[in-house]
């Protein structure tokens, strides 16, 4: 099928611009409201840390005051780099509130336009906290596909959304435009952050001019899975909030080993679609 074919929301000159670049950016996609279940969600999983160094005198302070934009930050000031690699580099909690950000009709209608309307989120959805100072903040150039290079799920198309203004300061998004038709590069582990993160060497990157993207809270950065970007680290003194999210055709790989994803949209079978309780039971379509 052709991508003009498609439903959804971009335009015929968004569809091109993703089509030719491999991204596209969706100035203030979400409003404040719709935002707002996953800021709880980061806020639940946020006490639960706290209670937890709490409990083990590691801090003195919960910070249950502070606002959401610094307390994480504040939490771990005093805290070395693996007291923060404790927790994960990114979180995939089950938390309603995330289940309500990946369903909003805004993203999917987004997708849509792109790849179809029988979409499925993928199980590999990220929670990321770029706390200042913390060395797995930063994110080396990579392509999101070597996660999963053995996976026949192509394309899978990342949405990534700041929760907070994204800038240059605090570590916003670096791409490089038309990379996603190279092939999936060799890649290796990074060692400097604990982290594991896939990486490519200098070499590989090749000569195409980096984009860098600074966004507002809820705007909406699209982008192929072979396509080269990483992140700079955090050097304000705020967290900054961003979530990646995953849609692929629902004919693609589940990839049930990285988890559970769901069925998101369907225009074929919409009874199949998942409520909120079949994604905290971990199903990947309404059981009928």
């Amino acid at each position: 099928m052709n991508i003009f074919e498609f439903g959804g929301s971009l335009t015929q000159e968004q569809r091109e611009f993703y089509d030719l670049e491999g991204y596209l950016v969706l100035p203030n996609l979400l409003t404040e409201a719709e935002l707002a279940p996953a800021r709880e969600a980061m806020m639940q999983k946020v006490d639960m840390i706290a209670n937890d160094l709490y409990s083990d005198g590691l801090i003195t302070d919960k910070r249950e005051n502070s606002p959401f934009e610094t307390r994480l930050a504040e939490i771990f000031e005093d805290l070395s780099h693996d007291h923060f690699l404790k927790y994960g580099r990114s979180w995939r909690d089950r938390i309603p509130g995330y289940y309500t950000l990946m369903s909003n009709s805004k993203i999917l209608d987004a997708v849509e336009s792109l790849i179809g309307g029988e979409l499925f989120s993928n199980p590999v959805y990220n929670v990321r906290p770029k706390v200042p100072k913390v060395a797995a903040g930063a994110v080396p150039w990579h392509q999101d596909k070597s996660y999963w290079p053995d996976a026949n799920a192509n394309p899978v198309i990342t949405v990534w959304i700041p929760l907070v203004d994204a800038t240059e300061l605090n570590g916003c998004l670096h791409i490089k435009p038309r990379t996603h038709r190279k092939k999936v590069l060799k890649w290796h582990q990074e060692t400097t952050t604990g982290t594991g993160y896939t990486a490519l060497k200098e070499e590989q990157l090749g000569n195409t001019e980096t984009v860098v993207l600074p966004v507002t809270a809820g705007s909406a950065i699209l982008f192929n899975d072979r396509c080269l970007h990483m992140s700079t680290p955090n050097n304000s003194t705020e967290v900054r909030w961003s979530v990646d999210l995953r849609y692929q055709p629902t004919d693609q790989d589940p990839m049930i080993g990285h988890g559970a994803g769901f069925l998101a949209r369907s225009y074929i079978a919409p009874e199949k679609v998942i409520t909120l309780d079949d994604w905290m039971a971990e199903r990947l379509e309404r059981q009928l």
